[in-house]
């Protein structure tokens, strides 16, 4: 068994959580559902460094060729507010809450409850390769939320309660996620469907994919109104089977709770230290 060397070089490691959002939505544009999920943009390509110098290997970037230039991607208010990505690609459903469109990006997948009965899988297909920059934080720096109340539902309030200043908040970070339609999911970035409470995102970079994994941290104790009690002691046997834009370094994990209320609320407040293991097979020589 091995240790990460968390993000102090002494094993801890910090867990946060994901979940898999429910949206309501429509396949035709309206006054209600105004927001659009979009499928990956025509003119976005991605390009292989390593075919142009092998120190690169393992790199790549993403952007767009214009006036036989290649261009960084358009960021969140090239797109959003500028209208960047109008004719350039396929609007999957359009939904009627700005807010779950931005979680939706953040938590990388969900399911979109359509209007005529259907029900969509949308799933991560790529971003536009720009900088994740968090709006928790952007909050807390700005004194709009205290670091002790930060949660996703804290920021989804703040936001509902402050609508004139949504575009300048989800323009602050400039990443932004393209969708695809999925029969099934959620699927983590091995292409297999993730288990609630036993698949774990970690750094695609660092850490090996499908690895067997022993997680230590805190999990919520939550009462029958929602609101949680206390925090417990957690252990358990997981897979690696997913990464994030947020998940960088050997002290970062993120643990997929699943969908439900109890999967958002664990997803919105988990933010605790805890360790990580990974389980080799010991060869013998």
């Amino acid at each position: 068994m091995y240790r990460s060397t968390g993000r102090d070089g002494k094993g801890e490691v910090l867990y946060t959580g994901y979940y898999e959002p429910h949206l309501k939505g429509s396949l035709t544009q309206s006054e209600k559902y105004r927001y659009p999920i979009y499928a990956r943009p025509q003119d976005l390509i991605s390009i292989d460094l390593a075919l142009f110098n092998e120190k690169f290997a393992g790199e790549k970037i993403i952007a767009r060729y214009s006036d036989q230039k290649v261009l960084p991607y358009h960021d969140r208010s090239e797109i959003d507010s500028d209208g960047a990505l109008q004719g350039k690609t396929e609007v999957l459903a359009w939904v009627g809450d700005p807010v779950d469109v931005f979680f939706l990006q953040i938590q990388g997948s969900g399911k979109i409850y359509l209007d005529n009965g259907n029900v969509l899988n949308v799933h991560y297909h790529t971003s536009n390769g720009r900088p994740y920059r968090s709006i928790g934080k952007l909050l807390i720096d700005r004194e709009k939320i205290t670091v002790e109340e930060m949660s996703m539902q804290k920021i989804r309030q703040y936001l509902h309660n402050h609508p004139d200043e949504m575009e300048e908040v989800f323009n602050y970070n400039p990443s932004y996620v393209f969708f695809k339609n999925e029969p099934d999911g959620p699927l983590g970035n091995i292409n297999v469907k993730l288990t609630p409470g036993r698949s774990i995102a970690l750094d695609r970079f660092i850490f090996p994919k499908a690895a067997l994994c022993f997680i230590e941290t805190e999990k919520p104790v939550v009462n029958s109104a929602g609101q949680i009690q206390s925090w417990q002691h957690f252990t358990r046997f997981a897979l690696n089977q997913d990464t994030g834009g947020a998940i960088r370094g050997a002290g970062r994990a993120d643990i997929f709770w699943g969908n439900g209320p109890y999967a958002e609320i664990a997803a919105g407040h988990l933010k605790h230290i805890g360790r990580l293991y990974f389980l080799v097979l010991k060869t013998t020589s």
